[in-house]
């Protein structure tokens, strides 16, 4: 059995801290020949990128994929919106649950599998600031724990 290699480009720490992930979905995702060669070299910030659903399609917003450096004049656009590739059984679940209050599309990861970019996106909750403030004590807390333990 071969395993499927999986490769980081990018990972998005910063969504765990700001969002409850409730659910995560694999997604390909439409690329020019440039926007990959740039992936390959790890140029990519998913920080303020979102995902949507438009006309019964899924598209990531705002994912900036710097310009290939090698590239000629027809370069791609660095911040353009990106479809999405999720089967319609996906498409109609996430329509559902984006449309109660609260819930939003996140990209948690960018990376390769088998030689596709893939998308880790996740079905997200804003967290409150109270609930910022218990993830740092918890994680303090470990941190404290595990030093306390090598000691």
């Amino acid at each position: 059995m071969i395993k499927d290699e999986e490769k980081n480009i990018t990972v998005n720490r910063k969504a765990r801290f700001e969002y409850t992930i409730t659910e995560t979905y694999e997604a390909g995702i439409v690329l020019n020949g440039t926007e990959v060669k740039s992936l390959r070299l790890g140029k990519a910030n998913l920080v303020d990128s979102y995902g949507t659903i438009k006309n019964n399609e899924a598209w990531l917003l705002s994912l900036h994929i710097s310009v290939y450096e090698h590239g000629n004049i027809n370069n791609h656009d660095p911040v353009r919106d990106r479809k999405l590739l999720l089967n319609s059984r996906e498409i109609r679940k996430l329509i559902g649950k984006t449309k109660e209050k609260g819930f939003t599309l996140v990209p948690l990861r960018l990376y390769f599998k088998n030689g596709k970019v893939k998308v880790e996106l996740a079905l997200a909750k804003g967290k409150k600031v109270y609930d910022k403030r218990e993830s740092i004590a918890k994680r303090d807390y470990e941190r404290d724990k595990e030093r306390d333990f090598k000691n």
